[in-house]
């Protein structure tokens, strides 16, 4: 195994691809009349943590979806240099028996964003929102539209349609999938075996619902001005939910054509898409959590305003290290990247060669490649060189990319859960927005951003 997946290799057994790992604050907090809570999003040590009720105005999820002609070509963004530059926003289904009604906020979804929130991110100069949302179908039988999740979306689009940015919808869940999926190793301690549910891939029936859901969103969604893609699914995992296996090497002469194999499932999922939305770009990761390793097994599917889609956290051993584990690896640094008990070097050529993979896809297939999930902890020594070495890197291949996370200001949530806010700085203490080293990086590139939705729609 080379240097390149061994390292790759730690993030998917430490963090079980937990590109959104959290770091909890003081679980011991002596605030009146708080509401345990314990979830997260993807990965992480989950604890109780007492929160109490934040006073921000809650987003009303009453706005409907724009019914907009465009004039502009959306995969034009996708194809022509990198046009978009910006951040992930994670949310999920309220569930108040694990969650409370103060840490995600009172629902449907959470954590809550306001105006405010997008407003700051295109401030910065951001022009694009990944929106890692749940499914709008039930993750059990019968799977059915679930009214409030998407009048929800609907607001979102509209917060971000206001504040002049483009949005990616991506799908966490949905039939036969649920959000702990993404914490699937914590099972037994915050959430029970009858809360994870990942028959999607063992079960046609749940295959055949996301089928249906897709065709449900694109039906809808086809016509909104800023609405320039939608990614299938997060992360696919079939490999580690029956398996626990890490390398695609090991996967696909076993599995391929398989039930499990995302490859027989997605060009299904995309050929209901084109069914009702010839046109707006559809986005596909590989199995694997999409690591970048993994992208040479994805098959494209003929259709040609398809773009392929990696999420780059590695080396694991760098980009999520933890408070108590000190001393911590650095960008640039040396530091044992394949466990044969020596240093080797960890710099701008550690990270291309690790692109290979894109490069080659790129030249064997001729399609573009993005990436719609990066990101160090924000503690980590050289967190900012690192993050404008990578994206450096991207833009000379052309990729869009968002950073993992633009997180809302809701306290009773980033109190808690904030290794990737990326306004908080380096201090895996401190819980309120300063100026830093890494957001300075990102509002740099941000600022290269020369499209945005009142540009192109008439």
């Amino acid at each position: 195994m080379n240097t390149i997946k061994r390292s790759i290799l730690v993030v998917l057994v430490f963090a079980s691809f937990a590109c959104n790992i959290a770091f909890f604050g003081d679980a011991e907090s002596d605030q009146p009349d708080a509401v345990p809570v314990s979830v997260e999003p993807t990965g992480g040590d989950q604890i109780d943590a007492e929160t109490v009720v934040p006073t921000l105005q809650q987003p009303v999820p009453t706005a409907a979806p724009l019914d907009q002609s465009t004039s502009f070509d959306k995969f034009a963004l996708w194809t022509n240099g990198t046009q978009l530059r910006g951040a992930d926003i994670w949310q999920a289904v309220v569930d108040p028996e694990i969650d409370g009604l103060e840490f995600k906020g009172p629902g449907p979804v959470g954590p809550p964003f306001t105006q405010s929130d997008f407003d700051a991110l295109a401030a910065r100069g951001a022009n694009y929102v990944n929106i890692s949302y749940p499914g709008l179908y039930t993750v059990e039988p019968p799977y059915e539209v679930m009214p409030e999740v998407v009048e929800y979306l609907d607001n979102l689009l509209s917060m971000i349609a206001q504040a002049d940015m483009f949005a990616v919808i991506s799908f966490r869940t949905g039939p036969g999938r649920c959000e702990y999926t993404f914490n699937r190793d914590e099972v037994g301690t915050w959430f029970s075996e009858d809360d994870l549910i990942e028959t999607v891939w063992e079960d046609p029936a749940a295959q055949d619902g996301w089928v249906e859901m897709w065709r449900y969103a694109a039906d809808r969604y086809r016509d909104h001005p800023v609405v320039v893609g939608y990614d299938l699914m997060v992360e696919p995992n079939a490999d580690e939910v029956y398996f626990m296996v890490w390398e695609p090497e090991e996967f696909y002469p076993e599995y391929a054509g398989t039930v499990y194999d995302w490859n027989q499932f997605y060009p299904r999922i995309s050929e209901a898409i084109r069914e009702v939305d010839p046109s707006t770009p559809i986005l596909i990761g590989a199995a694997g959590y999409s690591a970048v390793h993994w992208l040479p097994y994805l098959e494209p599917t003929g259709d040609d305003r398809t773009v392929y889609m990696v999420h780059d956290y590695a080396p694991g051993q760098y980009t999520h290290q933890w408070p108590g584990d000190e001393p911590w690896n650095s960008y640039p640094g040396e530091f044992d990247l394949d466990w044969d008990g020596e240093p080797d070097a960890f710099d701008r050529d550690w990270l291309e060669e690790s692109l290979t993979p894109v490069d080659d896809f790129i030249g064997q297939y001729g399609v573009p490649v993005g990436v719609n999930e990066y990101g160090p902890v924000r503690w980590v020594p050289g967190a900012a060189e690192y993050t404008a070495a990578l994206i450096d890197l991207f833009e000379q291949r052309g990729m869009n990319h968002a950073i993992w996370l633009w997180d809302p200001d809701w306290p009773a949530y980033t109190g808690n859960v904030n290794a990737h806010d990326l306004r908080f700085g380096p201090d895996p203490d401190n819980t309120a927005a300063v100026d830093n080293d890494l957001l300075d990086v990102l509002s740099a590139n941000w600022s290269r951003n020369t499209i945005r939705p009142s540009d192109v729609i008439e």
